[in-house]
């Protein structure tokens, strides 16, 4: 098992951050996606747009996923996280947290169309916001990090296939934060192309 977490913090400078959050809350269509837990289907706990290159269509939680278009301040962003990671990405999920009760439960990034070990960028802007990851096998071997403004969490190895990862609830009063993953999406495992969002 090989297991790689990187974070880099302030790898945005803080202006450089702070003028991209006010690009992605104004120019994003931010949308409530319907995901399927538990056997039924329920608004998820978060706003969130699926960005990328036209053929990177994604299904998780149930859902298939068409791509909007790059908006123009991801384009520099994505040579840049390309050029740190050494891999490429060609599409990334934006999630929108308005404030503490907004969350990501419990889950890894480990759909088929990601490959065997994929490399997830994950960069954070605004509120700072804990995030656990813990074992598969021992949910009691967590490990928590302070993802502040401008950091850059990099997951890559074996870390989807033997950890899960979430973004809980706190009743602490929190401002906003919104959260960048990118990823490279598998043309040939993505199967047939959905009909719609």
């Amino acid at each position: 098992m090989q297991t790689d977490i990187c974070h880099l913090p302030n790898w945005l400078q803080p202006a450089e951050a702070d003028a991209l959050l006010q690009t992605l809350r104004e120019e994003v269509p931010w949308e409530v996606h319907r995901i399927r837990m538990f056997g039924r289907w329920v608004d998820s706990p978060r706003l969130s747009c699926w960005v990328g290159d036209p053929q990177a269509h994604y299904r998780y939680s149930g859902a298939d996923f068409v791509p909007r278009p790059w908006p123009p301040a991801l384009l520099p962003l994505r040579e840049r996280l390309q050029q740190t990671c050494a891999a490429p990405f060609n599409s990334v999920l934006l999630n929108r947290y308005r404030d503490g009760r907004d969350s990501m439960g419990w889950h890894s990034d480990d759909e088929p169309e990601l490959g065997e070990r994929p490399v997830i960028a994950s960069l954070s802007l605004g509120a700072t916001r804990r995030f656990l990851l813990r074992r598969r096998d021992d949910n009691a071997l967590t490990t928590e990090f302070l993802l502040a403004h401008g950091d850059l969490l990099v997951m890559a190895g074996d870390t989807q296939r033997f950890h899960q990862h979430a973004l809980p609830k706190t009743a602490r009063p929190l401002g906003e934060r919104i959260n960048l993953t990118f990823r490279q999406i598998s043309e040939r495992r993505s199967g047939s192309r959905p009909a719609g969002r």
